[in-house]
């Protein structure tokens, strides 16, 4: 998937900057509308997930707070309140690479959509391979 591979180059960029390496991006009717990473480190923000960063810019550029024809891709199975912002955002599709068994919320942990009044379409392991790898290659060299 080419929306994919953005979100990888924003997870390699997110890596670079000392923050987890989670990508994300959103598209509107098959084109691109925004990208973005993991901003935590750099902003001093525990908010500043990929998903978030990326919801704020896509309703910043279009002027509205719903989502509701765009989709996003994330190398990572979002966190419980990532997964509770793309609902609020009323996002149409979730594809989402890496899962996450200790924090995902969307397959594992808290599974924020079977308990959401908007539950995105949800496609997962997509690039798992890939996505997984980024963050492991990350991990094993702070330890």
């Amino acid at each position: 998937m080419e929306f994919m591979v953005l979100a990888l180059e924003e997870a390699e960029l997110a890596a670079q900057r000392g923050s987890v390496p989670v990508g994300a991006v959103i598209v509107l009717d098959d084109r691109l509308l925004v990208r973005a990473g993991n901003e935590v480190i750099r902003d001093h923000d525990p908010t500043a997930h990929a998903e978030i960063v990326a919801i704020r810019r896509a309703c910043r550029l279009l002027g509205q707070l719903m989502l509701d024809r765009c989709d996003i891709y994330v190398t990572l199975e979002p966190c419980a309140m990532c997964a509770q912002a793309l609902s609020l955002a009323r996002i149409r599709r979730l594809y989402f690479g890496a899962y996450d068994v200790k924090y995902g919320g969307v397959v594992h942990g808290c599974r924020v959509f079977e308990h959401a009044i908007h539950k995105p379409e949800v496609i997962s392991g997509v690039s798992e391979t890939q996505c997984t790898k980024i963050l492991q290659n990350f991990f094993s060299g702070r330890r």
